[in-house]
């Protein structure tokens, strides 16, 4: 059995970046807990400092918006801390958790909702598709998990 296929037919897995804004405010612990609290399964959890070519491979899927260098500026601006989580519809689940993108529209109670200042210093990332988990991982250099 390949040892990337979790175990669970349902369960699968994702990543999680906590962005600048937040590992400067300190929200790391309690970001992290909700996923544990939720029953999510931390697999990886690592604090990393994104270089100018990670961050554009890492964005890539936005690379000739007009907001891609504030991303890019963004998210190498300062420590973040990449983790995979493992649980049941993982992808689904934990995009639900964040809340939308735009912190002014995600409902209380969500990460961004409760955390987050604004559009591009919104706390948290999430892979949204199992190709952008694969694409993503690969970009922070966590191959193991590509």
């Amino acid at each position: 059995m390949d040892e990337k296929v979790c175990e669970d037919e349902m369960s699968e897995r994702t990543l999680i970046v906590i962005k600048p804004d937040a590992v400067q405010r300190g929200l790391v612990g309690k970001i992290l807990s909700r996923f544990e609290e939720k029953g999510f399964k931390i697999l990886d959890l690592r604090m990393i400092r994104m270089d100018k070519g990670q961050a554009e491979n890492f964005y890539s899927v936005h690379a000739g918006k007009p907001f891609f260098n504030d991303l890019v500026s963004f998210i190498t601006s300062g420590p973040v801390v990449a983790a995979v989580l493992e649980g049941r519809n993982a992808i689904e689940s934990v995009r639900i958790m964040i809340g939308s993108t735009d912190a002014s529209k995600a409902p209380p109670g969500s990460i961004r909702g409760d955390y987050s200042l604004g559009l591009t210093d919104n706390s948290i990332h999430a892979s949204d598709s199992p190709e952008s988990f694969r694409r993503e991982t690969k970009a922070l250099g966590l191959v193991e998990w590509a």
